[in-house]
């Protein structure tokens, strides 16, 4: 439940190629050290250059946070992406509701994130691929720094690995 389809370092390392491989036609996108830094809304260097590379390829896309809508709205609107704010992961209702909104199916479905208790667990319980990225900068708080450590063990436990690149 905690083992990605997919390990890699950034968001921008996704390519037409590995999402053809995997059956990819939709993805959900976290926001928060993904896209950009935790609470952040500068966008991670390239990121216009993969979403246009992305869109003309015809994959759909969304976000998917647990952020609300007034963080997400002013991200979402200078990267031209819908968004679905509080989506409660792991749990499924956020997933469910962005999988309606792309009118994708599960198995043409990825979710990239930079958590496993969120964004690969929920991934996982949904059915959908999941991709699995290095945090863009680490998050100060406690409650992310020990979440953070007993990722790394999870990881290393779990020998994950960047799977493409």
């Amino acid at each position: 439940m905690f083992k990605p389809k997919i390990k890699l370092n950034r968001v921008t390392e996704i390519t037409p190629e590995i999402l053809k491989k995997y059956g990819i036609k939709a993805l959900i996108l976290d926001v928060d050290n993904t896209l950009s830094t935790h609470h952040g809304q500068v966008l991670l260097e390239g990121l216009t250059a993969w979403l246009f590379s992305m869109r003309s390829r015809g994959i759909k896309m969304t976000i998917l946070s647990n952020s609300t809508a007034k963080r997400l709205e002013p991200f979402a609107k200078k990267i031209g992406l819908d968004f679905i704010e509080l989506g409660l992961k792991p749990l499924p209702f956020g997933y469910l509701r962005a999988l309606r909104r792309l009118k994708s199916k599960r198995k043409e479905t990825a979710i990239v994130g930079d958590q496993i208790f969120t964004d690969v667990l929920g991934g996982n319980l949904v059915g959908v691929k999941t991709i699995l990225l290095t945090p863009i900068k680490p998050e100060k708080s406690l409650r992310f720094r020990m979440k953070r450590k007993v990722e790394a063990k999870l990881i290393k436990w779990l020998k994950i690995t960047n799977t493409e690149v």
